[in-house]
């Protein structure tokens, strides 16, 4: 219940991106696909998820976050698309 929560809030900030968010107890992965990472770096694209879920890091509900974020272009080119 609580991954579906953390995925709505970053789908909600992050426009027209597509999230899931895996994991157990405070440990999650986040896949997060979204063209507005066009020409972001690596940091600034997990820092743009990393503040959208801010309050839960703090809040200790998330301990550890693994972020992997994509354009689309670059999703549908890793080969690990479905």
């Amino acid at each position: 219940m609580r991954m579906d929560y953390f995925s709505d809030l970053v789908e909600q900030a992050i426009a027209d991106s597509q999230v899931e968010i895996t994991g157990d107890g405070s440990k999650f992965e986040a896949r997060v696909i979204s063209d507005s990472f066009e020409g972001l770096s690596t940091l600034k694209r997990h820092k743009l998820v990393y503040a959208v879920l801010d309050e839960h890091i703090k809040s200790g509900a998330i301990h550890a976050l693994s972020i992997k974020a994509f354009t689309s272009k670059e999703w549908s080119d890793s080969g690990l698309a479905d």
